[in-house]
């Protein structure tokens, strides 16, 4: 084991919404196992960075009690100007995740989703959907257990209460065998999960997102066979494929250039996803596994590669499954 003094110090930005926080949980925690880093959680919303700092790269006053770092990451546009005001403190090297508004030159690295179309290079990582806290299952469950995870009204797809309630019953319908469990989130309509509720029995378990928990949806993925998402949240769709469980995606009337629309057909065309006219495919007992996807550890191991001198592989680095 190496010597914590010699592990390298990531400090981690975030706005605190969920699913840029779950990103940078991601790939710390693949950055953790591979090379003994030590993690430190900023607060953008404990720093004040006023707009002249941020385009100077002049640090704001921090927390003494913060070591130095060797590797500072950033989630989410909240993020950005203590990001930029960081990128001279002490020499260390910074990295943004998804496409941001400022030139990418600001910072040593980038980690973005294809679908925000940016060409790769040796500083530019594209990855396949968002990185995500999901370690991917060594085998399936041989249970007819599904999971069903519920978004909401976005800017992507054209919401529509009837559409999803009938494709989820119709689901239902077509394997009385299997026992499901229903989830929904924060953007779900309150009359939509009302419906769900109705829809609750012996055999299947309608859960509301407040009484989740932390790794309430790893534990849920490591028991099913089969997970359905609606496909207005990419993190969500991306979360599931992660785990290897077969996944499908409900249907809506996609919205123009959008990129999370793009995103999902992505996916799709690379055979991580199926579409709901495809549902036999994701509920075959023995269905082909698909590709195995795990952007957190791909990325983790581009860091490493992109500031060698600074991340160190661990001897006893952890093997992909």
């Amino acid at each position: 084991m190496e010597d914590d003094a010699q592990a390298p110090v990531i400090w981690l930005i975030t706005d605190n919404k969920p699913g840029h926080r779950n990103q940078l949980r991601g790939l710390a925690g693949r950055l953790r196992a591979l090379t003994g880093a030590k993690l430190y959680w900023l607060n953008a919303a404990d720093y004040t960075v006023p707009l002249w700092r941020a385009l100077l790269g002049l640090a704001p006053t921090l927390d003494k009690a913060l070591p130095q770092p060797d590797l500072i990451v950033a989630a989410g546009s909240g993020t950005h100007r203590l990001l930029l005001a960081l990128r001279r403190y002490r020499k260390a090297k910074t990295l943004v995740l998804m496409k941001p508004a400022f030139p990418l030159n600001w910072v040593d690295g980038a980690i973005i989703p294809a679908h925000d179309d940016v060409k790769p290079s040796k500083t530019v990582l594209n990855t396949e959907g968002v990185i995500n806290a999901i370690t991917p299952l060594s085998e399936l469950t041989g249970k007819p257990n599904a999971l069903i995870l519920v978004g909401g009204p976005s800017e992507h797809f054209d919401w529509n209460n009837d559409t999803i309630t009938s494709q989820i019953s119709d689901l239902i319908a077509r394997y009385p065998r299997w026992h499901w469990t229903i989830s929904d989130s924060r953007r779900t309509p309150e009359a939509f999960y009302r419906r769900l509720t109705e829809l609750q029995n012996e055999n299947i378990l309608v859960v509301h997102h407040s009484q989740t928990y932390d790794d309430w949806l790893k534990h849920q993925l490591a028991t099913s066979r089969a997970v359905w998402v609606t496909p207005d949240s990419m993190s969500m769709v991306c979360e599931a494929v992660t785990s290897g469980v077969p996944t499908g995606i409900f249907d809506l009337p996609p919205r123009a250039s959008s990129r999370v629309v793009n995103g999902i057909s992505r996916l799709a065309r690379l055979g991580l996803v199926a579409h709901w006219s495809d549902h036999a495919s994701v509920m075959a007992e023995h269905r082909p596994q698909h590709p195995r996807l795990w952007e957190a550890d791909r990325a983790a191991r581009w860091i490493i590669e992109r500031f060698p001198r600074l991340l160190q592989p661990r001897q006893d680095k952890e093997q992909r499954p």
